[in-house]
């Protein structure tokens, strides 16, 4: 009997010392990201940087997703910020809209000697206000035209009633479309996943059907992702794709390796499983969230993979991707 307790006891002590290095491990890590997240720093974007022909405008939109891109003097926008309407009147929703600054870089950066912006599509992720609030002052503007929209129907019959009530995820989509049928712009809602050609940059747009569910999902379960390759350099924006209905589970295998991941969801629980990160193994992430309202367990397992992992707001103020003719990708903040 003593030598069974003795035994027990060892056995115990062996797992009790395992269970103590994965938890000294995994909270080196956490101290690690915290410190890493806080000091990372980019270059300041210089003039060679914006006259480089082929690059990823990440805007400063603190937590919403809003991107230029950019190849060869073509342009396209992929989502549009949050927007400072409030149809409904939501307490939660009376927050800073950044239409208005979106529409000014804009007109900073990708018009013509005349001041007019022309976008060869505009593509709206999913309909939440944080990805599509912006659009329709965007399309609305007299100085900008656009060729196409890429945008699925929303379909509210089918989303969690939580949205439904508390959110304005028809307000946002009605304002879109409406603002695309007055400036006459033709709208894509049966979605190829075909490749296309955006200057340099050939663009596959993904997860364009909705999942096969009885139950009721949530929008995010619906949200494109936008995969943009030059010379066998790898970007993927993963809007808000998650894996409630198994999503990443299909296509990360799909998707394969990048260079660069816009983080899905804003590093959100619901989004980033490991496995999903270990098929992509990007070499850069981006974030569109603030330091504070980040995922730790998320960041943790990215840190395990992905070097660096940069944040659109705080210090850095947007983030400028060029994307080089070898393989290359740098990095500039302050945009």
């Amino acid at each position: 009997m003593k030598k069974k307790k003795v035994i027990l006891i060892s056995v115990l002590s062996a797992i009790g010392a395992i269970i103590l290095i994965i938890g000294i491990t995994f909270l080196s890590i956490y101290i690690s990201l915290d410190r890493k997240l806080k000091a990372d720093t980019l270059p300041e974007v210089t003039a060679e940087a914006i006259a480089a022909p082929d690059k990823i405008h990440f805007l400063d939109t603190n937590k919403s997703d809003a991107f230029l891109l950019e190849s060869n003097g073509h342009f396209a926008m992929v989502d549009a910020g949050e927007d400072s309407d409030n149809p409904r009147g939501f307490p939660a929703l009376e927050i800073e809209g950044y239409e208005e600054k979106i529409l000014e870089y804009l007109k900073q950066h990708a018009a013509d000697e005349n001041g007019k912006v022309h976008l060869d599509f505009v593509l709206g992720t999913h309909a939440h206000s944080d990805h599509i609030g912006g659009f329709d002052t965007i399309i609305l503007d007299p100085d900008v035209t656009i060729d196409r929209a890429y945008l699925k129907v929303y379909d509210s019959s089918i989303i969690e009633d939580r949205e439904i009530i508390e959110w304005d995820n028809q307000e946002v989509y009605d304002q879109m479309v409406s603002a695309l049928n007055t400036r006459n712009v033709p709208i894509i809602s049966d979605i190829s996943e075909e490749p296309f050609m955006l200057g340099n940059f050939t663009i596959t747009i993904l997860n364009t059907k909705d999942p096969p569910t009885d139950k009721k999902i949530g929008e995010n379960d619906r949200s494109l992702g936008v995969l943009i390759e030059k010379n066998g350099t790898r970007v993927f924006l993963a809007g808000d794709i998650d894996n409630n209905s198994g999503d990443e589970d299909v296509l990360g295998p799909i998707i394969g390796k990048v260079d660069l991941l816009k983080v899905g969801h804003h590093s959100h629980p619901s989004s980033s499983s490991f496995k999903f990160i270990k098929n992509l193994s990007p070499k850069i992430c981006v974030i569109t969230n603030q330091h504070d309202y980040l995922f730790r367990e998320i960041l943790i397992r990215y840190e395990m993979i992905c070097h660096p992992i940069y944040l659109t707001p705080n210090k850095e103020k947007g983030i400028l991707a060029v994307i080089g003719d070898n393989g290359d990708i740098k990095c500039y903040g302050n945009i």
